[in-house]
């Protein structure tokens, strides 16, 4: 009877419990639902104003989900530099179009993922073409300048989002090189001359006040030109400080930062300041030099003035210092002429010269280089002198050497890693940036001769191609997959080393190397194999994705095949639209710039 109870109070106080928290649920059940409707809500409202407002901060923002798919071009249908439709020439580009550099024609497109045929350049062969990160130049075939880019036109909001194609600047001068600058545009003509303008169009017109020169000697050079829509465009001629040799004449320029290099038919080395900070670490070769008195009443033969240009390391040796070791603010010297003070070094006109290094004097060159803030020749017996910026071992001294300015040419040493029987020649340099490629030939007297391709410099992003990512090295080493290559020669009927035909160093970490498969190949050979490594942020490695690439790699070309840069026959119009001339001997180039890639179309 006693357990009978028992077990029926148990029955009713667990019944009891649980319809006690059917109903705590049940009053909860509506608390919850609020709580969660809450939080929709809240979501809701922050996903619309994320995609309402634009908020400002120093990340980069990102684009609306509407424009993702007109910002970046996927989808290409041909990228062999030859129309589909009817057979003609034409440009192919890859990368970053941000400053519409590579395509001018679509202003709405930010980058090209894969490289694809333009046809901004239909049926028009080049001279020259050159990349900078917001503007470019090139020359026609009627060696006529043309220039485009945001930095060339401005950056006004009405006219960014139309297209805006190259304009006619420099005319008549038969130009054949450009080498281009942030701010300026540096010419060589056939005939030797160098000229220089301004890299945005609105400098590059006359001043109002001034009359225009009567005489084409006189200080100002030819000093205007007429424009393709008869505005006058201000440039100026650079001439050398010493006299040229009788028939000697420029066949050479190379452009850094803030300094300009220059070679002639005589192998003497000449150097231009542009601004002021031309000799930041000794880049120049020389510290004294003479500018024109500014505002000068006479044009012919204005009067100069002699500054002198101090590289950081002497004027302040204690700079990278701690606090207590630095001397008194007051006791360093200035890293320039105080007479210098007040001189605008933005225009064109500050220095209307070129200098030859001192220590150079009596030195046949046979080639010259300028990286970022760095300078190189090569002597006509092969070996290399190198001198300025080093943090990076971009010079190529070893990784010994500590130093992080050179101030004088210094020979670079390229056969450390060979055994001491093996001669070393070097036969070709291309610098950018931070980063320097080095073409060495090597032969031991016996065996058939070699060809190494050298880097050394700021490979973070895998530039140096030695399938690492180095931020410094000082010591040249060997790039992977394009060193030591050979290919059967149906000439002489034996194995001939495989030799780097171009190389394109952009500033901003990639490399673009066409290799000569076509010169040992006989009649079936197609063309060149175009070779890339390095930074791929913008798909400037033409791969379709971005991740960089530690080794130098063969594109292949997005429809199917290996990357093969050709050559033909054309009908070659220039940039105005006229026929030049028919059956034209062309060749297609590859030029890496500021986080993107161009191949056009040279005339040989």
């Amino acid at each position: 009877m006693f357990k009978r109870a028992a077990a029926q109070a148990w029955r009713s106080r667990r019944l009891h419990s649980h319809i006690s928290h059917t109903a705590q649920a049940a009053r909860a059940r509506p608390a919850r639902s609020a709580v969660i409707a809450s939080s929709a809500v809240a979501t809701a409202g922050l996903l619309w104003y994320s995609f309402s407002t634009t908020i400002h901060n120093d990340a980069i923002i990102t684009p609306k989900p509407e424009d993702i798919s007109k910002s970046i071009h996927k989808a290409p249908t041909s990228s062999t530099g030859i129309t589909e439709d009817d057979g003609s020439i034409c440009a192919v580009v890859w990368g970053s179009n941000q400053y519409n550099v590579i395509n001018p024609n679509e202003p709405g497109v930010q980058r090209v993922q894969c490289p694809v045929n333009v046809s901004w350049l239909k049926d028009v062969a080049l001279r020259d073409l050159a990349l900078h990160e917001r503007h470019a130049a090139c020359v026609d075939a009627k060696g006529d300048v043309y220039q485009w880019g945001d930095g060339f036109f401005g950056s006004s909001p009405t006219l960014k989002s139309e297209p805006q194609g190259p304009k006619l600047t420099l005319r008549g001068h038969n130009i054949i090189q450009l080498r281009l600058t942030e701010s300026r545009i540096y010419a060589l003509s056939a005939s030797g001359k160098i000229y220089v303008i301004a890299a945005n169009a609105e400098q590059q017109k006359m001043p109002p006040s001034k009359p225009l020169p009567a005489s084409t000697t006189s200080w100002w050079g030819s000093g205007w030109i007429w424009g393709a829509h008869g505005n006058a465009i201000d440039f100026m001629e650079i001439t050398p400080k010493q006299k040229l040799g009788w028939g000697e004449q420029f066949v050479s320029i190379s452009a850094g930062r803030n300094h300009l290099l220059a070679l002639t038919s005589s192998g003497r080395t000449m150097v231009h300041p542009m601004n002021k900070n031309a000799n930041t670490h000794g880049q120049l070769g020389l510290r004294k030099f003479d500018i024109p008195t500014p505002n000068s009443t006479d044009i012919v033969s204005p009067s100069r003035i002699p500054v002198e240009l101090v590289p950081r390391v002497v004027a302040d040796p204690f700079a990278k210092a701690s606090p207590f070791s630095r001397s008194a603010a007051s006791s360093v010297p200035l890293s320039t002429s105080t007479n210098m003070d007040g001189i605008d070094d933005q225009h064109i006109r500050f220095s209307d010269a070129l200098f030859e290094i001192p220590s150079l004097q009596g030195m046949k060159v046979s080639q010259i280089a300028a990286g970022d803030r760095t300078s190189f020749v090569i002597t006509d017996s092969g070996r290399v002198l190198g001198w300025g910026a080093n943090e990076f071992g971009q010079i190529g001294l070893g990784g010994n050497m500590t130093l992080d300015t050179i101030m004088l040419p210094t020979e670079v040493v390229l056969s450390r890693n060979v055994p001491g029987s093996v001669r070393t020649r070097c036969i070709d340099i291309s610098a950018g940036g931070d980063l320097t490629c080095f073409v060495a030939e090597r032969t031991d007297g016996e065996s058939l001769f070699y060809v190494d391709l050298l880097t050394c410099g700021n490979g973070q992003w895998g530039g140096l191609g030695n399938n690492q990512y180095s931020n410094a090295q000082g010591n040249p080493v060997r790039a992977r997959n394009v060193s030591g290559l050979r290919e059967y020669n149906e000439d002489s009927r034996t194995m001939s080393p495989i030799l780097p035909h171009a190389i394109s160093v952009s500033p901003t970490g990639h490399v673009l190397l066409t290799l000569d498969t076509q010169a040992h190949g006989g009649p079936g050979g197609l063309g060149r194999d175009l070779v890339a490594w390095g930074t791929n942020h913008d798909y400037q490695l033409g791969t379709g994705k971005r991740n960089s690439l530690p080794v130098p790699t063969t594109l292949e070309r997005p429809e199917g095949g290996r990357f093969i840069l050709g050559q033909r026959k054309a009908s070659v119009r220039d940039l105005a639209g006229n026929v030049w001339k028919k059956k034209v001997e062309v060749e297609q180039r590859a030029v890496a710039g500021y986080g993107n890639s161009i191949i056009y179309w040279k005339i040989k």
